[in-house]
């Protein structure tokens, strides 16, 4: 994120997009120095586990009906806990709304991969961008053209809502749940990453191009960059299905893989 605000700067001309973005880089800077958070809202802690099929997890015996989902449970809370970071999660969406008090419970998304390694990839999603996911249902015998044209009115209703510059997930294809799980998951490539289709990749370019056309920009407030990376993942689905999704992360940028 810090090599992609420093390139969108670079390409800035006007000084408020550039005030803005040098802000942007000086707060990001400082809560590095300072390890403290780049943002008040700490986020909804989102972790996706890669299970190595060969692998077996064995709880402590101190504990033994605890699970894989219990350990990441706690290493959440510990880990809001010592940070001293918000907690943003409340128990009962619709009821009093009460907070947690821990950020807990994670949203937990568990793949089986082959091998015999464990792979762990932390996302902390901040409430202003995921409030703006979009997902729908297109006609299967609509073009790339009308989709796209689609991801960038998502795009353009976020505004200065979900704190540009963004870096935008879309998923296509799967049936509901996999494809707004897909847009999730496009976020934890390698920012400005390329699909492996040619197809695809180039619409990630055009729709950089586009998003960037707007003249939404770095806080909303004008300006060339409005996104940093559109990354797309795919996946088969119904022959009567076309489903898209987009989840919109903010210039907050945080998640972190670890392997074992």
């Amino acid at each position: 994120m810090w090599t992609a605000l420093e390139t969108a700067l670079d390409r800035e001309s006007e000084p408020r997009p550039r005030r803005i973005l040098q802000a942007l880089l000086d707060n990001a800077r400082i809560a590095a120095e300072e390890r403290i958070p780049i943002c008040q809202d700490t986020g909804l802690a989102v972790v996706f586990v890669e299970l190595g099929a060969e692998v077996r997890i064995a709880p402590p015996e101190e504990h033994l009906d605890a699970t894989l989902a219990d350990a990441i449970h706690e290493g959440v809370v510990r880990g809001y806990e010592e940070g001293l970071l918000r907690k943003s999660v409340v128990a009962d969406p619709l009821g009093a709304r009460t907070n947690t008090g821990t950020n807990g419970p994670a949203v937990i998304h568990v793949s089986i991969v082959p091998g015999d390694r464990l792979r762990l990839s932390v996302m902390t999603k901040g409430g202003g961008c995921e409030n703006k996911s979009r997902f729908r249902m297109f006609n299967p015998t609509e073009d790339r053209h009308t989709v796209a044209g689609w991801i960038v009115r998502a795009v353009a209703e976020a505004g200065a809502d979900a704190c540009p510059p963004f870096v935008v997930g879309v998923g296509i294809g799967g049936d509901f749940e996999q494809c707004c799980l897909l847009s999730k998951k496009a976020l934890l490539r390698s920012l400005g990453s390329r699909h492996g289709e040619r197809l695809y990749a180039e619409m990630e370019a055009e729709l950089l191009e586009a998003i960037n056309a707007l003249d939404v920009g770095p806080q909303g407030l004008g300006g060339r960059t409005t996104a940093l990376a559109v990354q797309i993942e795919t996946a088969p689905c119904h022959i009567a299905s076309l489903p898209v999704a987009v989840n919109i992360e903010c210039h907050a940028h945080r998640h972190k893989t670890a392997e074992l």
